[in-house]
């Protein structure tokens, strides 16, 4: 019984041994509070992934290019990371001001910060990432499905630009 339990015990640390290291890789979700926070110490780009519950786009990104291990890697390492759901019924905190859920019908609505980071042309869209500079300024803007491909291009350039 004892040798059995070692013969699993060996199949899983050498299963857990030949994982890529970007499965294994977690990318930093920062609140917006803790934003605030580490930009007076280390300032640092900052990215914003606008989202919602019921975008299946949304859901494709979150599961495919904010999974990948060069854009989790890319984003801990340069950026400050942080995810909004525009439908976040509680105030936020963010830039020194009270960011608050604006009631659109029947239990529906959007956070006022969602539109302020989001709105493209007057318009929102899901998904959108919001890239600001370490001054709160908006610096870039893109409201549909990226693929880890242009996401990687787009900090790139952020990257440089600094």
């Amino acid at each position: 019984m004892i040798n059995w339990y070692y013969k699993v015990l060996k199949n899983v640390f050498i299963a857990i041994a030949f994982l890529p290291l970007s499965a294994l890789a977690q990318l930093h979700n920062y609140t917006f509070a803790e934003l605030d926070s580490i930009q007076k110490n280390d300032p640092k780009f900052m990215v914003v992934f606008i989202h919602t519950d019921w975008c299946k786009y949304c859901q494709a990104m979150m599961n495919t290019t904010l999974k990948d291990g060069q854009v989790i890697s890319k984003l801990n390492e340069y950026f400050l990371f942080t995810s909004l759901n525009a439908e976040h019924k509680s105030d936020i905190i963010f830039n020194s001001q009270t960011w608050k859920f604006i009631p659109n019908g029947n239990n529906s609505g959007t956070q006022e910060l969602a539109n302020a980071l989001g709105t493209i042309n007057g318009k929102l869209s899901y998904p959108t990432i919001c890239i600001l500079n370490d001054q709160y300024e908006i610096i870039f803007q893109h409201d549909s499905f990226m693929d880890a491909k242009n996401l990687l291009e787009v900090l790139q350039q952020a990257i440089q630009s600094e």
